[in-house]
């Protein structure tokens, strides 16, 4: 008789059962995100409508079979140190170099590519010359033909050697009045809630001009920076490690997708929602949280997004591509 009254009462319970969320339906995606056992956080706090080919306008790098021809012609490093910490902060490594710690924002444009590449290239000036400067993401963005469609996405390599065959002039954020060309385009809140508008369109990729702004000390031409080197990093987690540690922090770029821009603490790795692009930052340093390995990044999306404008990914295990694209240069004197 007992028997018989559990099995009738467990026919009536229903199980919870959680649909997948709509493609692009930030909120929905960040509430599915939190209600699994995953290694990271979404946040709620999110626009509602955020159109899909904005959140997709902001994913501008080319990781296309394009690209991956393009990266036969460029040397792979593959060096390997045996004394590589657990944890590891470019910014705590080198404290004197601002840059490390400085979170820029694309706004509404698909320049990540030129973000990450400038971002790490002026790192790597104060680390091995002893120079603070910012390398312009304008001037890359702008005139770099060869490096893909500006706003509507580039290519990591094409940048890093058009810095070493052509040079990139100085320049800050926008607004800031800092070195040759500062970034023209606004600041904007990239899904989530912030001072600045949000960032409800794309741009077009500004006009290239070789001329710096007004009351700039020196001249366009007497302002470029030159690498001396462009070059790929080997895949494995010991050879980008060792990069890092050794020449500063690097460029990477991974497959986005929609859950990603949700992102609020924890792990990130892919939960749910279809592809966006292909999006490049720039890496850091590593670690673990709670027992999850992971690469701590700089994204460009300002410090209002993510960990003050920062992520973890998961390390280790090519998470969304992002093992397999890294790429540095070393500046030249």
């Amino acid at each position: 008789m007992k028997l018989s009254i559990i099995i009738t009462s467990l026919l009536f319970i229903t199980p919870t059962i959680y649909s997948a969320p709509a493609d692009f339906d930030l909120e929905q995606i960040a509430a599915f995100v939190n209600r699994q056992q995953t290694t990271w956080q979404a946040s709620s706090e999110r626009f509602r409508g955020v159109p899909a080919q904005v959140l997709k306008g902001m994913m501008g790098t080319r990781l296309d079979q394009d690209y991956e021809r393009q990266k036969s012609a460029f040397p792979v490093v593959r060096d390997v140190r045996e004394d590589v910490p657990d944890t590891f902060d470019a910014r705590m490594q080198w404290p004197n170099c601002l840059s490390i710690g400085d979170i820029r924002d694309q706004s509404a444009c698909g320049s990540c590519w030129a973000f990450g590449a400038v971002e790490a290239m002026s790192d790597r000036y104060c680390i091995h010359m002893n120079m603070m400067l910012n390398i312009s993401a304008e001037d890359l963005n702008d005139c770099c033909r060869t490096c893909g469609s500006g706003c509507h996405g580039g290519f990591l390599l094409m940048a890093w050697e058009y810095w070493v065959k052509h040079g990139i002039s100085t320049g800050g954020q926008y607004g800031s009045h800092s070195g040759c060309k500062p970034y023209s385009l606004p600041h904007c809140e990239h899904h989530i809630s912030g001072p600045y508008p949000n960032c409800s369109h794309e741009y077009p990729t500004p006009h290239c001009e070789k001329e710096c702004e007004s009351g700039y000390e020196k001249s366009y031409e007497n302002d470029l920076h030159f690498g001396k080197s462009a070059y790929q990093v080997h895949r494995s987690v010991e050879a980008i490690q060792t990069e890092i540690m050794t020449n500063g922090p690097v460029e990477g770029a991974f497959t986005v997708y929609a859950d990603f821009p949700t992102y609020a603490g924890g792990v990130y790795r892919h939960t749910t929602g279809k592809m966006l692009g292909g999006h490049a930052i720039r890496i850091l340093g590593w670690g673990s949280e709670n027992g999850t390995p992971y690469w701590l990044v700089a994204n460009s999306w300002n410090p209002t997004w993510g960990l003050q404008g920062y992520f973890k990914i998961l390390r280790g295990e090519n998470e969304c591509g992002i093992e397999q694209n890294i790429v540095a240069g070393m500046p030249k004197s």
